[in-house]
């Protein structure tokens, strides 16, 4: 009898436990945006399949100006080859003069696929207190989708924007948001609007 008693109280003291444990458990934290534009550079440009850049180009603009509207930040992302280039500040080195950028968006020049390898961007995202990254830019199946990982590496939530991932390939591009957490222009739009207030 003693025994049963003991492990009726054991087993309600566990219980008790469990349940203000999951009850103090913090909520999730509160989506902090960043847009990264990646590599949309003079030089690599016309590498690129016709069908992603018509519509790429577009809605890269529409996405830098839903975040600028909503008052998150806007990164750009530029690519040089140590050896090969482009040189940085060349005209082949930066993004056609069509890209919404600004002057005082922040500027992170990369030498491998990821914007994370050997990079102040981690640092920079930090500083700015920014959680959640949404991705778009070129190559979809190259620099895009090594930033993708490197962000989950570093325990970001991150996104693809549909339609406004670029590749040598269409095809190609299709399946990366296929396999990638891709979220599209109107759902983004609501997610801003909700994370501003």
């Amino acid at each position: 009898m003693k025994k049963k008693v003991l492990l009726m109280l054991l087993l309600i003291v566990s219980l008790a436990w469990l349940l203000a444990a999951e009850t103090t458990k913090s909520a999730p934290a509160k989506m902090k945006p960043a847009l990264l534009v990646i590599d949309i550079q003079n030089v690599y440009l016309p590498y690129m399949d016709e069908k992603d850049k018509d519509t790429g180009m577009k809605m890269i603009n529409y996405f830098i100006d839903l975040f600028r509207s909503n008052g998150f930040p806007v990164l750009r992302v530029y690519h040089t080859d140590l050896q090969e280039g482009p040189k940085p500040d060349s005209e082949a080195f930066e993004f056609p003069k069509t890209v919404t950028i600004q002057p005082d968006d922040a500027k992170i020049v990369k030498n491998y696929p990821s914007a994370f390898k050997k990079t102040e961007l981690d640092k920079v995202l930090r500083g700015k207190g920014c959680n959640t990254l949404f991705l778009c830019g070129l190559s979809a199946v190259g620099c895009v989708l090594a930033t993708y990982h490197g962000a989950m590496d570093l325990d970001y939530r991150v996104f693809m924007l549909k339609d406004a991932l670029i590749s040598h390939n269409a095809v190609l591009t299709g399946h990366v948001q296929e396999i990638c957490r891709t979220i599209d222009y109107p759902v983004l739009k609501l997610l801003l609007e909700t994370a501003r207030n």
